[in-house]
């Protein structure tokens, strides 16, 4: 593969990845224009804080959400470098524009709650979920986990993210004058993470993708891959069948969302290395839970 195929492939891909990211940032962008704002049910994070601001002072939710996150986003940017803020900045914006953009559409649902906390759930979670696939984040409290995650590795993602969201749904009791609110919004945060578990992982938890890339740059490679998706590898030996030079071969098991970052990785290292990808149904182990 010459520079020039490389770059048209990396390309594609690239523009495969933020087209999948930003159907995801519609998609999210529709379950809180539609269901959830409309309904009085702020479910956690930066966009629920703004939900409460546009109830308290009329402001538009999406722009505030992006100005919300702009403190945050250069945080991230210290933090974990400009090339995953990059990425974030270019899909906080998209799902803020058309969180504004759909709520000028003035056709959200009005009705029972618990129908517009269930629906807001689900649009959230499989925006969220197709966002997160393609290693795309909303900004908020997830760079707030990472980081935080970073300094302290102690506390897991998961349980920094749950404890803002619930900051945030019990703040909603108060500015919306009802538990009935910050009811429905769990009822939103619990069917969202579910949603997001089925299109990032699968039905099962424990499931994966196992890749195994056959190189004739291994320690490039495995470099590569340790530092940008931060997962562990295994190098074997081995030796072509055909041409009989000597060649690697890396075992990495990841998360389904996390295939295609190995693809990339791997082909940034060693464009002419042969990737076999496959499913597993059960992986287990340290490492592999986070």
């Amino acid at each position: 593969m010459n520079i020039t195929d490389r770059a048209s492939h990396l390309c594609r891909r690239y523009a495969a990845d933020y087209l999948v990211m930003i159907l995801g940032a519609a998609v999210y962008a529709l379950s809180v224009s539609f269901f959830t704002a409309p309904n009085e049910i702020a479910p956690g994070g930066v966009t629920g804080l703004s939900t409460m601001l546009n109830h308290l002072l009329d402001l538009p939710i999406g722009t505030t959400a992006l100005l919300l996150n702009i403190p945050l986003l250069i945080w991230g940017a210290i933090e974990s470098g400009w090339r995953f803020i990059i990425r974030t900045t270019i899909i906080t914006g998209a799902a803020s524009l058309l969180i504004d953009l759909f709520s000028l559409l003035d056709i959200a649902y009005h009705g029972d709650k618990i129908i517009a906390a269930i629906f807001g759930g689900i649009l959230s979670g499989a925006g969220l979920g197709l966002i997160f696939l393609r290693g795309g984040s909303t900004g908020g409290t997830d760079i707030i986990a990472r980081n935080l995650n970073r300094r302290f590795p102690y506390l897991s993602i998961g349980s920094i993210v749950l404890l803002s969201d619930a900051v945030v749904v019990a703040l909603s009791a108060i500015v919306y004058g009802s538990l009935e609110s910050a009811l429905y919004a769990v009822i939103a945060i619990f069917t969202s993470s579910k949603l997001i578990d089925a299109v990032v992982f699968g039905l099962s938890r424990d499931n994966g993708k196992l890749m195994i890339i056959i190189t004739a740059l291994p320690d490039e490679v495995a470099a590569e891959l340790t530092g940008r998706v931060n997962r562990g590898v295994t190098v074997l030996s081995a030796r072509g069948g055909y041409s009989h030079l000597p060649k690697g071969v890396i075992l990495c098991a990841v998360r389904p969302h996390d295939a295609h970052r190995v693809n990339s990785a791997v082909i940034a290292a060693d464009p002419t290395a042969f990737i076999i990808t496959t499913t597993a149904t059960a992986i287990s182990g340290l490492g592999f839970s986070t």
